[in-house]
């Protein structure tokens, strides 16, 4: 076994397995919340790249003579709130304001309060389970 198979444990001193679960718990919901965040910033990019791609159909329209049908398009939908009052990066900008930002602060209070800080207590408990200790590509760390 060489150095780097030698980890010296992450779980602070007295911190039971049920607070590493729960702790563990709340890490993973705000996992979920980050891959939402990740969605909803595609949304809005898909909207965004949507609106600009029917202005460019509505030119075309125009061009082929469909002035009316262009017009009717063009006014109802281009630059249209996708929520009531809201387009797309006012909802990013509120979810992130409101929702995002106060969860991760408060993950990080949980961190800070039970786990002195540490991260992924878990997760490194879980991975020191299953690793083959001794063997190429299942050093405990880099």
């Amino acid at each position: 076994m060489n150095e780097r198979d030698e980890q010296e444990p992450m779980r602070p001193e007295g911190m039971d397995d049920a607070t590493v679960e729960a702790v563990g718990a709340v890490s993973e919901a705000l996992e979920y919340v980050e891959r939402a965040r990740g969605h909803l910033y595609s949304f809005h990019q898909l909207m965004g790249h949507a609106d600009l791609q029917l202005g460019e159909a509505c030119d075309k329209l125009r061009d082929a003579g469909h002035e009316a049908v262009a017009d009717q398009l063009e006014s109802d939908i281009v630059g249209r709130n996708v929520l009531y009052g809201r387009w797309t990066f006012q909802i990013v900008e509120e979810f992130d304001d409101n929702y995002w930002s106060v969860f991760r602060d408060h993950e990080r209070r949980v961190r800070d309060e039970l786990q002195q800080g540490v991260r992924h207590v878990f997760e490194a408990e879980m991975k020191e389970r299953r690793r083959t200790k001794g063997k190429a590509g299942h050093e405990s760390r880099p």
